[in-house]
């Protein structure tokens, strides 16, 4: 009777990781910032939001956590679009309109969020910058759905630029063809073996890690974890191209590249912070230094753009919400004269970590943890997770041709999130040829966040210039 009840006022039970992400000290958000390469006209948004995104089941429903006994609940309530779109006036004449974005987006994290409302809302801001001519910045609460999810749903909003009527495509991994038989078998068999002793060694150095003290405190983490909090966004555009150039000299991917970027970013961030440091106790040497990072790996099988503008159309109750699971990865932090080490480094740890069943462990671990004993169980079990490592870092393809956005064409995407126990979080997001990096730091901790993001850059660009000598001499063999 119950069951009947709900099924006929259409409210919905919250999903484990949706209750995870709405507790207080795990309150997170998913901020994207998207640039457009003209002005933004408030009302065309308005009218297209009332056609796509408010027609997702999520995103018209009011999150009832369940407090006091009760049980969480998506409650569907009508939308009024416009109490969710945001135009401040902007002095047109403002003098840094750079970092007026940066404080912008830092200041929407510590907004409070209207928990009658659906749990979203979007603010345009029409100034001009150095990478976009005007902007929507969006807010959407982390029990909505995964980064992954989200993404996936705003393009699904939008169209290609060079046909308006046709929804854009995200790059897809490629799938390598069977030429013989034989060979597959073998293959697959071992690919099995790989894949049981990779699970058997990651998940045991998860436990490991869970049952061990957090990472050593660094210039990067300095505070207690309970103490900790995102207060400033800041990102950077560079070209996807330089990636490639050196993901072709190395035969690796764009993720394996922008990994190593991170690490030898990190790296000589660190060793200058350390070779400053006039307190001889304070004085270490990287070589002593142990970090780790909380990797995002998405569960869920890549559904179809297609899928979600139906979904939209048609209002679907199709699956949805957060499927990610996480891995820990050591980063490699030393002083390399080859700079391509790094990279290679991030390849051996995350090609083990992809033929392992570690992120699908710890979804399993997380969601046995919330069914049995309950949710403060589930939130320590997260605060401990987080709490044994020093960043987090996640890396999200986008689509690979240009797209407009309600007749608005886009000239990138930035992303991160708030609300996680960490001095530093490292998003990566791809659009076209284009690469965004995007920073959320605690400025107690990390007060100069785009020396930091220098570092990553000139990373990157030493790895093109070793790059481009490497194919340089051998084509001169």
């Amino acid at each position: 009777m119950a069951m009947e009840k709900q099924m006929i006022s259409g409210e919905v039970p919250v999903s484990p990781f949706s209750r995870l992400f709405s507790m207080p000290g795990l309150d997170c958000f998913n901020i994207v910032t998207i640039g457009l390469k003209h002005e933004a006209n408030p009302s065309a948004f308005v009218e297209g939001l009332k056609n796509t995104l408010v027609n997702h089941p999520r995103f018209s429903s009011i999150l009832e956590t369940g407090i006091g006994g009760k049980k969480a609940k998506w409650i569907p309530t009508k939308v009024k679009v416009e109490d969710h779109v945001v135009v401040p006036d902007i002095d047109p004449t403002i003098e840094n309109p750079d970092q007026f974005l940066e404080d912008y987006t830092s200041n929407m994290v510590f907004s409070p969020i209207d928990m009658s409302k659906p749990l979203w809302e979007m603010h345009i801001l029409n100034m001009k910058t150095s990478d976009a001519e005007s902007f929507l910045v969006a807010r959407f609460h982390h029990s909505l759905g995964d980064g992954m999810s989200l993404m996936s749903l705003l393009v699904a909003c939008s169209r290609k630029t060079s046909d308006p009527e046709s929804l854009p495509t995200l790059v897809a991994p490629k799938k390598s063809k069977v030429t013989n038989v034989l060979w597959s078998l073998v293959a697959r068999v071992w690919f099995i073996i790989r894949l049981m002793c990779n699970t058997f060694v990651e998940v045991f150095n998860f436990l490991l890690i869970l049952c061990s003290v957090r990472d050593a405190a660094t210039p990067l983490m300095e505070k207690p974890i309970s103490t900790l909090s995102l207060n400033k966004f800041i990102h950077r555009v560079i070209s996807l191209d330089d990636v490639k150039i050196v993901k072709n000299a190395m035969n690796m991917t764009v993720n394996d590249v922008i990994v190593g970027m991170v690490q030898a970013g990190l790296s000589r961030y660190l060793s200058q912070k350390y070779d400053s440091e006039t307190n001889s106790k304070l004085k270490r040497s990287l070589e002593n230094v142990s970090l780790r990072a909380v990797v995002f790996f998405n569960l869920r099988s890549n559904k179809k753009i297609e899928d979600l503008a139906e979904m939209m159309a048609k209002r679907s109750t199709s699956r949805w919400g957060n499927s990610i699971g996480y891995v820990m990865i050591p980063l490699w932090m030393r002083s390399e004269n080859d700079i391509f080490e790094y990279i290679r480094r991030a390849k051996t740890i995350m090609d083990r970590k992809k033929i392992s069943l570690e992120p699908l462990f710890s979804y399993v671990l997380l969601k046995l943890t919330v069914e049995i004993f309950g949710s403060k169980a589930l939130r320590n079990l997260a605060m401990r997770i987080f709490g044994r490592s020093t960043i987090i870092l996640s890396n999200v393809a986008g689509p690979s041709e240009e797209i407009s956005l309600f007749e608005h064409q886009i000239s990138y995407f930035a992303a991160s999130i708030s609300g996680f126990p960490q001095a530093l979080i490292v998003h990566i997001t791809s659009y076209v040829n284009k690469v965004i990096i995007n920073l959320g730091v605690d400025l107690d901790v990390i007060p100069d966040p785009h020396h930091l993001c220098d570092h990553m850059v000139e990373a990157l660009q030493m790895m093109k210039s070793a790059a481009e000598e490497k194919c340089s001499a051998d084509l001169n063999v």
